[in-house]
């Protein structure tokens, strides 16, 4: 976790609704964090394959976030 605190900017990506990596870090303490679910742009678990359009997606909503 050391190198998580260290951490300029935090963006936690969940693929499903129990949100486990915001969990995660909600349960070690952090606060300030960005949270990317992927179903707000559209993914649903086992339902959306891994495309490159996908994947470019993902990363311009992340670098959206951590921008703010």
């Amino acid at each position: 976790m050391k190198s998580t605190e260290s951490a300029e900017a935090i963006l936690a990506i969940d693929g499903c609704p129990l949100n486990c990596a915001k969990n995660c870090l909600e349960q070690a303490g952090f606060i300030t964090f960005e949270h990317l679910q992927l179903a707000d742009l559209g993914m649903e678990k086992s339902k959306s394959p891994v495309t490159d359009e996908r994947v470019d997606q993902v990363a311009a909503q992340g670098n959206k976030m951590l921008m703010r």
